[in-house]
Parts: C-alpha cells; sequence; structure tokens
C-alpha cells in the first residue's frame, strides 16, 4: 500500500470512536524519505484543536531536546511523527488519559515499514517504550533514558517532554546535560 493512501485511511479511522469523548481526529505525518520518527504518546487537546502533532509546549521542548526548528520538525522529508495512539483520548484524574491501545497494533505494522529511509527512532515517553523496546526494555522509563545507548543505533528513548515531566527532569540533570547533546548530534548527523 503507498504510504498517502495509508495515512489517509489512518487519519478517517473510527475504530475507537465510541472510547473517545472528544471524538475521532487521527493526528500524524509521514513522509517516504524520511529520516527519523518520533513516536509520542497521543495528541493532546490543543493538537486535537489544531491538527498539528506537537503543536503545543511538550512540542516545544522536544524540539529544544531534538536541537531543530519548527521548519525541519514538519518536513516530513525529514522526520514523520507518528503517536502510539492518533486519537486525543480525553482527560483523567492525573491529566490526559493513556494512548487507545488499538492504534499501534493496527497501523504502526502497516506504516513503519513504508518509511524505508528511517535512521532513528525517538521514543517519547513510557508507552512507545514500552511497545518498541519491548523485551528489551529496562524497569523503567529512567532506566530506559539512562541506557539510551544499549538501544541505539535505531532507538532513542526519551522522556515525554511535556511539563508533567518537571520534577523528573530536575532530578535527572544527567539527562539534558548529557543525553540531549548526544541526541542533537545525532540528528545533525542524520538531517545533514
Amino acid at each position: 500500500m503507498k504510504l498517502t493512501k495509508l495515512v489517509k485511511e489512518i487519519k478517517s479511522c473510527t475504530v475507537c470512536k465510541e472510547h473517545l469523548p472528544h471524538g475521532c481526529n487521527p493526528v500524524l505525518t509521514a513522509g517516504t524519505k524520511s529520516k527519523i520518527i518520533v513516536i509520542g504518546q497521543a495528541p493532546g487537546h490543543i493538537v486535537h484543536r489544531t491538527h498539528i502533532a506537537w503543536n503545543d509546549k511538550s512540542g516545544d521542548r522536544l524540539r529544544m531536546w531534538m536541537g531543530v526548528d519548527k521548519e525541519t520538525f514538519y518536513d516530513t522529508n525529514i522526520i514523520s511523527l507518528i503517536p502510539m495512539g492518533f486519537c486525543y483520548p480525553g482527560t483523567g484524574e492525573r491529566g490526559d488519559l493513556p494512548p487507545r491501545k488499538e492504534c499501534a497494533p493496527l497501523w504502526h505494522t502497516q506504516l513503519i515499514p513504508l518509511l524505508s529511509d528511517v535512521k532513528l527512532i525517538i521514543l517519547a515517553g513510557a508507552y512507545a517504550q514500552k511497545y518498541y523496546l519491548a523485551k528489551n526494555k529496562k524497569r523503567n522509563l529512567t532506566l530506559n533514558v539512562q541506557h539510551y545507548a544499549e538501544f541505539l543505533p535505531l532507538y532513542f528513548p526519551l522522556p515525554h517532554p511535556s511539563g508533567r515531566n518537571n520534577i523528573w527532569l530536575k532530578k535527572n540533570p544527567w539527562f539534558e546535560e548529557e543525553a540531549v547533546p548526544h541526541l542533537q548530534h545525532m540528528i545533525k548527523e542524520i538531517i545533514h
């Protein structure tokens, strides 16, 4: 299946509509020439409303960590943005609900193989790490991120860039001192 047809099919998906309090609105970007894939959790309410992936403060922080501007970030010849759950799941007691479990098994298995030039997959958050690192994942997100080099050259685990992780970032200064510069160097090598 061609990528454009598959993306169109994903964007019209209604598989879990009865579980989505704000309705279906799958958000992703993908290009056959992408060198990097960012796999996050699920769109938040701003992304749901604007239809633009990572169009919020989490996206600003992620772009800073990656060392790229918005133009580069949204260029599908460079980066594809694929969440674990394509639609906004709604809010629970502690923030946004987890991504719907139907999306990744249904769509990622069809989508990822069509992106044949990929050199790096960034796993932003525990949901992406649990799914993609599978039996190689560590006990928790902190250990995955701490031992990011073990998952290279293909996968680079990150904490989710949400403001809800500010405490984690304060407790783990090594992340922005060591891991982020390594990530930025890798991305620079890949895209230049």
